[in-house]
């Protein structure tokens, strides 16, 4: 059981997955849920911290910023993709904003260009949940590399499957995937 879990059929499917979305890092994890935790705990979120995250999507989202004891601030949805609306999202930057969790609703992804703008100028951090998404493109680009960390789910009801449970989180920055206990 451990090669299924830890070992190389887990490197391998790591491997593949970086390489089919075009990102430098891919880490499995046991959920979408677990990959999320993972990227709070990477960007050091704490108490006091503000993260911007739409109003819909599946509680996970926003529960490990919760956790870290974050603030959720909500920008509406543009109600034709009922994806995150980037000049909402930018009406809700304070000094206290440290991220920015897009959600790619429905394998639909969000307008990423003005979110990755605001992102650089206020020195923010995206983290994506791409938990309807893998596959899925923004202008050419396969979602797992245009935010800063993307989190995927292969849950068994999602648009790729690793058969029950299942998750992986993306990253291009080295010092992030150095961090992450393999």
């Amino acid at each position: 059981a451990e090669s299924l879990t830890s070992g190389p059929i887990t490197g391998q499917f790591q491997s593949e997955f970086a390489k089919y979305v075009g990102s430098k890092y891919a880490f499995a994890a046991s959920s979408c849920t677990t990959a999320l935790h993972m990227a709070t705990q990477l960007i050091g979120l704490k108490k006091g911290d503000e993260v911007i995250v739409p109003p819909i999507t599946f509680v996970a989202t926003s529960q490990p910023a919760m956790a870290h004891g974050a603030k959720l601030v909500f920008a509406d949805v543009d109600p034709k993709t009922f994806n995150m609306d980037p000049d909402d999202v930018a009406r809700k930057i304070t000094k206290k904003t440290r991220a920015i969790f897009p959600v790619h609703y429905a394998g639909h992804p969000v307008d990423m260009d003005p979110i990755m703008a605001m992102a650089k100028k206020h020195k923010l951090v995206v983290i994506d949940d791409a938990a309807h998404s893998p596959g899925a493109e923004y202008k050419g680009k396969k979602i797992g590399v245009v935010g800063h960390l993307t989190c995927f789910s292969f849950h068994s009801l999602k648009n790729m499957s690793t058969l029950g449970e299942g998750g992986m989180l993306t990253t291009a920055n080295k010092k992030w995937a150095e961090e992450i206990p393999i």
